[in-house]
Formats: C-alpha cells, sequence, structure tokens
C-alpha cells in the first residue's frame, strides 16, 4: 500500500453518506468525516457531503444529481447500505444509474476486507461510472470504510485519467509510470 501524500492530489471526491438514524440526526456520523480526513491527507479535495436516509429513489437522485452537474465530483463514495439488512438499498440505487459497472474495485476491497473478518464476504459493494464520476459503495463503518478505500486508493488517479479522457492509452498514464518503478 502507497503511503504518498498527494496519491489523490487535485481529486474532487463527494462523500454521501446513507443512513437513516443519522439522517433523522439519532447518531452522529463518524464515516463521513473519517473519510474527508483520509482523503484530504492525500491530497485530495471534498467538494460534498450529506447524509440521507436508506430509501432507494433519495439515494438514486443524490447520485444522479452530483453526476449530472455541469461540474461533477470525479468520484462519490457511498458510505453504509451495502449489507444484508432489508433497508439496505445502496448497491440496487447505484447500479440503477450506472452507465458502466466496474467489478474489479468492490472485489478488491472484499478482498482485503476478507484477511481481516469473514463478514467481508457479505459486503454488497458496487461501483461504476456515470457519465464522466465513478461511483464508489464503502460499508457504513469507519472502519470499515477506511479499510475498503485504502485498498483501491493507488487505483483511482489511474481510473480518473480514462474516465476524464486525459489518456486515451493507458502507456500514457502518469500512474503507470509511479507505480511501475
Amino acid at each position: 500500500m502507497s503511503e504518498r501524500k498527494d496519491e489523490l492530489k487535485d481529486l474532487t471526491l463527494a462523500i454521501v453518506t446513507i443512513s437513516d438514524r443519522s439522517s433523522r440526526g439519532e447518531r452522529k456520523d463518524l464515516t463521513g468525516p473519517e473519510l474527508k480526513r483520509f482523503l484530504e491527507a492525500k491530497g485530495a479535495k471534498i467538494i460534498y457531503m450529506s447524509v440521507i436516509p436508506d430509501e432507494k429513489e433519495i439515494i438514486r437522485a443524490e447520485l444522479m444529481d452530483l453526476c449530472d452537474r455541469e461540474d461533477p465530483p470525479e468520484i462519490i463514495l457511498t458510505a453504509g447500505g451495502t449489507g444484508l439488512g432489508p433497508r439496505d438499498v445502496t448497491p440496487e440505487a447505484t447500479r440503477e444509474i450506472l452507465e458502466k459497472e466496474i467489478p474489479g474495485i468492490p472485489e478488491a476491497m472484499r478482498a482485503k476486507s476478507l484477511s481481516i473478518t469473514p463478514a467481508a464476504m457479505l459486503s454488497r459493494a458496487v461501483s461504476g461510472v456515470r457519465k464522466r464520476t465513478l461511483i464508489i459503495n464503502l460499508p457504513g463503518s469507519p472502519k470499515g470504510a477506511r479499510e475498503n478505500l485504502e485498498a483501491i486508493v493507488p487505483a483511482l488517479p489511474h481510473a480518473m485519467e480514462i474516465i476524464r479522457r486525459k489518456i486515451t492509452d493507458c502507456q500514457q498514464s502518469k500512474f503507470k509510470e509511479n507505480h511501475n518503478k
């Protein structure tokens, strides 16, 4: 795992915490602020944060609003709603608005998490692209969300080079140059 402080330099992100209790003010959102601290320490710019309930239509609307803006965030991280509970609908809402799914991202997160807890195999997180924004579902716990994010951070700059058409050929990637030395 890379420890570079500028690893996500200048990437713009939105963090959407999905929690019924936190959205009602019954429990403080700890995950969103933890992700923000972690990402800013890596050079990312957090341009939007919200806490919304576990409601499929609200999740869909929030993701579409963010992606469809004139100047959308490059990456949207959702935190919560990826488990087996009856109100966990984040993957379904996300999948409905994606144009391309990227299964390798949640596979990498689950693989890392499985080395920590067998419960990781129960995650239903998905990831993909809508327009020019990468959306990634993370677990709702601060520890789980951060561990999952740590697993994928090294690939995010390259993903954004491709999604934002900053390169047309993977051989042009600055990311590849930095990680193949």
